[in-house]
């Protein structure tokens, strides 16, 4: 039979099965070609848009478990809604990059992985598609830090790791620094909300800061704070042991940044950007905090601290007023925050929550455009009363289980009164249990800072 013949009848059985894939042994170079069912040409863009990136995570997994080490992708005769060629190479270069990763320092007997080393896109579209290869290239290079750090054991991964991993960054490079404060310089800044977190914890506390200058002398930068408990027991309010083996991925939104951090490097993003790594350990030691504590921020606001296992939003709180001393442009903190987002939206999105209509419109934009999806919750006034304390100016939770999500966003709220803010509370899209860290929102988060630096 001959090449053709054989690929009109592979052809004939993928096309009953749309978002199949079926392979082709041709003689000569290239050897192999991968056929992804086809889809109905009748269907609506956003229909296309949402077949295309089905099918290039089907076509990804097929060609990572292919004994190849090169691969070409030909994108100009996908029909994906009238996308162009950069967003058809963007999405299918992160779908073979998330189909090839592994995460195995620690197997003493490593599993086979992925041959592939080199994806070649073929299209008459150059300019644009050297453009998306050089930009899907840094969020790779990105999203393999923020997973792998997330994936770390949390004896390996504390907060001294994560801020050699950070001076990582700046090495060699000279419009990159990295500043580490320690829990004396923090006590220093009046940082009494962090502090209360990683009293109880042996390994100390550090809240690491890498900024790079890739935009033009003065503008204002875009801070990204990531909440990095490495790990979280709880503190005195311990939680229960079912499920706390995932509390490792509780500073997944510290390596998101630092993974935004390195993907901007990367990208050689015309940006300034400042990255926060709030990083501590939350540990039911002889010093920890006690449910009634009360604390001052580095605001000067002061904290009743009602439950020992609502820590994020205390480190956070002092890291969004030391990012006021940038001057930024904006500032997003990321947070695996609350069980509640997971209850409310799932795995599915994350949940956005802003103080300026235009930022979170820009990073929901941005979700849509990388299929990275976020959800706008809302951040009204009515919900701020939850937070009312008797003896202080706030408690660090509200009166029960209802609205847990927003009224976190309200504790923090109350720190970003000075800039454009907005909070991503990435609970349930972060990890997946048993699996590993996903990297999220790392994609969107690129995509924002791309769209910033143009």
């Amino acid at each position: 039979m001959g090449v053709a013949a054989e690929v009109d009848r592979v052809l004939d059985g993928t096309k009953s099965r749309t978002g199949g894939v079926a392979r082709v042994f041709l003689q000569g170079r290239p050897s192999r070609m991968l056929i992804v069912g086809a889809d109905d040409h009748d269907a609506d863009d956003e229909t296309k848009l949402a077949e295309f990136r089905r099918d290039a995570r089907a076509a990804a997994m097929a060609v990572a478990g292919l004994d190849v080490a090169d691969a070409t992708l030909c994108v100009d005769d996908f029909d994906a809604g009238g996308a162009d060629g950069y967003w058809k190479t963007r999405t299918a270069l992160a779908a073979i990059s998330h189909a090839a990763y592994r995460f195995t320092p620690y197997k003493s007997t490593k599993p086979a992985a992925p041959k592939l080393r080199r994806v070649a896109v073929l299209s008459r579209q150059r300019a644009k598609i050297r453009q998306a290869v050089g930009h899907s290239q840094a969020l790779d290079d990105g999203l393999t830090l923020a997973k792998d750090l997330g994936n770390q054991p949390p004896n390996v991964c504390n907060p001294s790791f994560l801020a050699r991993e950070a001076r990582r960054l700046s090495r060699g490079i000279g419009n990159v620094t990295t500043t580490v404060l320690d829990e004396k310089k923090m006590a220093e800044l009046g940082m009494g909300a962090f502090l209360s977190v990683t009293r109880g914890s042996a390994t100390p506390g550090k809240m690491i800061i890498v900024n790079y200058n890739g935009g033009n002398r003065g503008d204002k930068p875009v801070v990204l704070i990531g909440k990095g408990i490495t790990f979280d027991t709880g503190g005195i309010n311990i939680k229960s042991s079912a499920g706390m083996d995932e509390m490792k991925w509780d500073m997944c939104g510290a390596a998101s940044v630092l993974g935004a951090m390195k993907a901007a490097i990367a990208a050689q993003l015309p940006v300034n950007l400042i990255v926060v790594a709030a990083a501590a350990e939350n540990m039911p030691g002889s010093r920890a905090s006690r449910p009634s504590d009360i604390v001052t921020t580095m605001s000067g606001q002061t904290v009743e601290i009602m439950n020992t296992d609502a820590e994020g939003r205390l480190v956070l709180c002092d890291a969004l007023t030391y990012a006021k001393r940038f001057k930024p442009a904006a500032v997003v903190d990321i947070a695996t925050l609350t069980g509640a987002q997971v209850v409310a939206l799932g795995s599915q999105a994350s949940a956005l929550y802003a103080n300026d209509d235009d930022l979170a419109n820009s990073l929901a934009s941005a979700g849509d455009e990388t299929g990275d999806r976020m959800w706008r919750m809302p951040l009204w006034d009515d919900y701020q009363s939850a937070l009312d304390s008797a003896f202080a100016d706030m408690k660090n939770v509200g009166g029960g289980r209802a609205a847990g999500s927003i009224v976190a966003a309200c504790f923090l709220s109350r720190f970003a009164k000075d800039f454009p803010w907005a909070h991503l509370d990435i609970a349930g899209s972060a990890y997946v249990g048993g699996k590993g860290s996903t990297g999220r929102p790392l994609p969107a988060l690129f995509e924002f800072l791309v769209n910033v630096a143009s």
